[in-house]
């Protein structure tokens, strides 16, 4: 199956589907530098490597994993995390409130409106409070372009992510995302959870009124 999801004038953007948890991986590459960041390294470093290896022909340069961006602090986004890193000599960066539950240390840590970059492209870093305390959402706004948001676990079609039928935590995250996301992005913006399928502002925007009476 081809990993390609979009191909755009100074980036590709890959994905894979990996573990029983149905997890997201991305991987961005510079189309220039050959500089790539990965998000969520959440399980099989094999898939991984295999998905880096697919992505070297996106490139007329030497790739080179420059980062690995973490969304959250969960087992199930952070399995192949040690690894990937240990064999790639790449940075890590993952919000300042979730850092210390990594399985690595955290060289980037962030809070919201941080960025991180490499060399051909760079990502905002969009604090979303309530499934983890250090929850981030990653941004990268092509120019003249869509916008695309890997949200982790905070945001879903249908809904937000797990809150644990906490209603302080999911007021919290509902507001996050409400604020930080359908009020800073166009409705084109394409949505790229950490599990299942994509989404658009756009299309989930009319129901924010109902997951707030619903409750989660």
């Amino acid at each position: 199956m081809d990993s390609l999801l979009y191909d755009l004038p100074a980036l590709t953007i890959r994905s894979i589907s990996v573990s029983e948890m149905d997890n997201n991986v991305y991987l961005l590459t510079a189309k220039a530098s050959g500089e790539q960041v990965l998000i969520d390294a959440a399980d099989n470093l094999p898939a991984i490597q295999r998905l880096l290896q697919d992505a070297a022909a996106d490139t007329s340069a030497a790739p080179r994993l420059a980062l690995i961006a973490t969304t959250h602090q969960h087992w199930d986004h952070v399995r192949a995390l040690k690894e990937l890193a240990e064999a790639t000599g790449a940075s890590t960066a993952a919000g300042i409130d979730d850092a210390d539950a990594l399985p690595v240390p955290v060289d980037q840590r962030l809070g919201h409106g941080d960025t991180v970059a490499v060399d051909g492209f760079e990502l905002a870093a969009v604090h979303l409070r309530g499934h983890t305390p250090g929850s981030i959402a990653y941004v990268y706004e092509e120019p003249r372009g869509l916008t695309r948001i890997f949200s982790g676990d905070s945001l879903f079609p249908g809904g937000v992510g797990n809150t644990q039928k906490d209603p302080e935590r999911f007021n919290q995250l509902l507001d996050d995302v409400t604020e930080r996301l359908f009020g800073t992005y166009p409705d084109s913006a394409v949505v790229h959870p950490g599990h299942g399928k994509a989404t658009t502002l756009g299309a989930e925007r009319p129901h924010l009124g109902e997951w707030r009476e619903r409750g989660w």
